[in-house]
């Protein structure tokens, strides 16, 4: 009993150490893009916090680098893990469509878009070429750039602090409290970039604990990190690059639209609660 509870009492300590590392890392580029300029360089140095947290604790700790899980899993997961955040994010939108929330992008917005990824300079593209040519490039060149920042945000999240949260919680707790302190950790941006922020806010945690279910439990089940670095980017890639770009946004419905969209907090909600009741059953 006394040995559960100086190992326990050993894990939250750690657990505080990395957090405060985490935020105390993270504090500095959230203040240059909110007060300074919203430049990409802030967001990228951001994500690798994280990481960097991770690795000041390990040492702390004694711990080696390699103690994380870095091997390649099964290839089934990583095919789940690209396959699930494809199929909630284009679920969200084709409700979307269907709803009346937002349109599919006629001609002009689909060679606006085009434009934006890089295309219209190979060439005079039609829609349908422009629309297939961008979605292959978005998911898979997009989603291999997307890799390297959310490797950042995973080697700290998924690899190192849900295994330390492990030790003293089930995988409910788990879920549930990476995902609070996720999403907590992002709120600057969202306050930021926001425009109906209490809704906004309110979503995106729907959405961060929801899919907090789903990486914890493809990264328990495959024994490595590298699940959630490839869920983490096809989910941003999907939901802020391919779909939107597709869309056309309908006045009065902006609120149900994107990664802050209602829409999006419904679905995701409904896959974390399929991912959650699996878990259990699986007793994982």
């Amino acid at each position: 009993m006394l040995e559960k509870v100086s190992k326990d009492k050993e894990a939250w300590k750690t657990i505080l150490i990395f957090l405060v590392l985490v935020f105390s890392l993270t504090s500095p580029f959230h203040y240059a893009i909110v007060k300074l300029y919203p430049s990409r360089l802030y967001v990228g140095a951001i994500m690798w916090c994280p990481a960097i947290a991770t690795i000041i604790t390990l040492k702390i700790t004694g711990r080696s680098i390699s103690s994380l899980n870095w091997k390649w899993p099964n290839w089934k997961y990583i095919q789940w893990s690209y396959l699930v955040p494809a199929l909630y994010a284009t679920i969200t939108y084709g409700l979307i469509w269907i709803f009346g929330l937002g349109s599919l992008a006629n001609e002009e917005t689909v060679l606006a878009w085009a434009e934006e990824i890089g295309l219209i300079g190979i060439g005079t593209l039609s829609p349908p070429v422009a629309v297939v040519a961008g979605v292959l490039l978005l998911a898979f060149i997009g989603v291999i750039r997307a890799m390297a920042t959310t490797l950042g945000e995973e080697i700290g999240w998924r690899g190192f602090f849900i295994y330390e949260l492990r030790k003293v919680l089930s995988f409910t707790g788990v879920s549930i409290f990476s995902g609070l302190v996720w999403a907590t950790w992002h709120w600057p941006l969202i306050v930021y970039y926001g425009n109906h922020i209490i809704l906004e806010l309110a979503t995106f945690y729907i959405v961060i604990v929801s899919m907090s279910f789903m990486m914890t439990y493809y990264t328990f089940k495959s024994k490595s990190l590298w699940p959630a670095v490839i869920f983490h980017a096809v989910s941003n890639v999907y939901i802020q690059k391919i779909l939107p770009g597709l869309t056309i946004k309908n006045q009065g419905t902006e609120h149900w639209l994107g990664e802050y969209g209602i829409m999006f907090a419904i679905v995701t909600c409904i896959f974390g609660i399929f991912f959650w009741r699996k878990a259990i059953k699986e007793k994982l």
